[in-house]
């Protein structure tokens, strides 16, 4: 079944190829689009499903056994991502009719979501670090594409300042992938596990690891190198906002866990208090930074920050547990804020604005769709028995499990101060009363069209099952920290006959 592989990169590539050059009318395209994504949701569910059942799948592209070749790998943490990240782009898809015009259709929206989906994909399922940038090249191009999608000032604007950062990370990423391979003669991930220790200057590979720190570290919206997101996110139509809020940094935090587990697991004990320091600075700088504003998508997109601190911590505190907690809130951040900056749309249409101060009477006029929000910000918050909490709960017994009860205190303090600008936004847009007067009255809405509010429904159905029934998830996340801090099934994988080959001695 190791063709899944390459299905799950063909399929967004090929979509990609037909949206460009569809001559039909724009609507076609969405259409397209839409059964593009929802093949690739067939596709990642198999996958899973035989990583599930089988182990880890692996693909040597061309014929080349590794470590010379390009390998395709997918072990249940990967499939995982692959999964959520297919369903998320689907639920795009489907709200993008809402809010992306015809101009911006024939610009090549699809195509560039599309090729964005294959550059996450990509990098969920590659085996070497050179393809790793390749994929993040990929998805930098097509995100870029898509900020400047429409030509506003605005958007012009935050579209600099995200390429100037992502490329000084694409820098330093270059620079440590030329640096291992100088070290070590490979860039096969699972090869590099084998071969990094028996390097002779471990002061030199420890230079390495603070770079690939850096680099995916600046991806990932890691303090202090995270001011791009913030000054980006909300100058964007929703449909590319969430795609972007959803996946685009859990890739950096993908990328940190897949390179400090397999590649320099050595270096976890002089690098772990650093990953501590910068996940609770993280979380703070989030949170505050969420406090000061008023645009709803500014507050969300702090709040995306924020989370990236939950998920470093699972990092830091390196243990199955801790572990096991950061994948769970991976696949709980993927989808709460997507669902949210869904939502965040269907309060600027209603209200017609994003801003809290024009905003109001919402609960009045769409009690449902109110509730629904409350119950989103709730699950983010971490209320019982919501996802959220379940999440929370995890990365507390790992602190538990390891006495570190600064990171269980901050923990708790970071989830009371996310209530505060959460709960802000629902009392200012949907509590009080509807401004008297606004020179946004003329753009409010009374319909939520259905294209917003299917995807909507959608990610809040799998939070709510998620948090009902979170056993599954819990164990998949567990077996996942399992394989991540044990990878021998994965270096197997890779490897096979040639595994001896290369084994140092005492592994052998």
């Amino acid at each position: 079944m190791t063709w899944l592989l390459i299905l799950s990169l063909l399929v967004p590539m090929t979509t990609a190829a037909v949206t460009f050059m569809w001559p039909g009318r724009s609507e076609s395209k969405g259409y397209i689009s839409i059964a593009g994504m929802v093949t690739l949701c067939i596709i990642s569910l198999i996958l899973l499903y035989n990583v599930n059942t089988q182990g880890t799948l692996s693909n040597q592209m061309g014929g080349w056994q590794a470590p010379m070749g390009i390998t395709l790998i997918a072990d249940l943490f990967s499939a995982i991502l692959v999964v959520v990240a297919a369903f998320v782009a689907l639920a795009v898809s489907i709200h993008s009719f809402s809010d992306i015009g015809e101009e911006k259709v024939n610009g090549g929206f699809h195509t560039f979501l599309h090729m964005l989906i294959a550059g996450v994909v990509g990098a969920f399922i590659t085996g070497d670090l050179f393809n790793l940038y390749v994929w993040f090249e990929v998805m930098l191009i097509s995100s870029f594409a898509l900020l400047v999608l429409g030509g506003s000032k605005i958007q012009l604007d935050g579209a600099v300042k995200y390429v100037a950062i992502n490329l000084i990370s694409t820098v330093v990423l270059l620079a440590s992938i030329g640096l291992i391979y100088g070290l070590t003669g490979t860039l096969n991930m699972a090869d590099l596990h084998q071969r990094v220790p028996m390097v002779e200057n471990q002061s030199l590979v420890s230079v390495v690891a603070v770079l690939f720190l850096i680099a995916f570290g600046i991806k990932a919206a890691v303090f202090p190198l995270y001011f791009w997101l913030p000054a980006s996110y909300h100058t964007l139509p929703i449909s590319v906002s969430a795609m972007f809020a959803g996946l685009m940094t859990k890739v950096g935090v993908y990328a940190l866990i897949r390179t400090f587990t397999l590649i320099f697991p050595g270096e976890h004990d002089s690098i772990d208090i650093v990953l501590l320091v910068l996940a609770v600075v993280t979380m703070i700088a989030g949170v505050l930074g969420a406090m000061t504003q008023t645009d709803i998508r500014r507050i969300l997109s702090f709040h995306v920050i924020a989370s990236i601190g939950f998920m470093l911590l699972g990092l830091g505190l390196n243990s199955t547990l801790a572990m096991s907690a950061a994948v769970f809130y991976m696949v709980h951040g993927i989808l709460i804020k997507a669902l949210l900056f869904m939502m965040a749309g269907i309060i600027g249409r209603l209200g017609g604005s994003y801003d809290l101060s024009e905003l109001g009477g919402l609960y009045q006029d769409r009690p449902g769709f109110s509730i629904l929000f409350l119950i989103a910000i709730l699950t983010l918050i971490g209320i019982p028995p919501l996802s959220g909490f379940w999440a929370k709960v995890m990365i507390i017994e790992a602190g538990l499990a390891s006495s570190d009860y600064f990171i269980i205190a901050m923990v708790l303090l970071i989830s009371l101060i996310t209530f505060i600008p959460l709960i802000r936004i629902w009392s200012e847009a949907f509590w009080k009363s509807a401004p008297a007067q606004s020179t946004h009255n003329n753009k409010r809405s009374t319909d939520i069209a259905p294209a917003a509010l299917i995807p909507v429904l959608g990610l809040s159905l799998a939070l709510f099952w998620i948090g009902l029934q979170p056993a599954w998830l819990i164990d998949a996340a567990d077996r996942s920290a399992q394989s991540l801090l044990a990878p021998q099934a994965y270096i197997e994988a890779v490897l096979s006959d040639a595994t001896e080959k290369v084994l140092p001695e005492d592994q052998s």
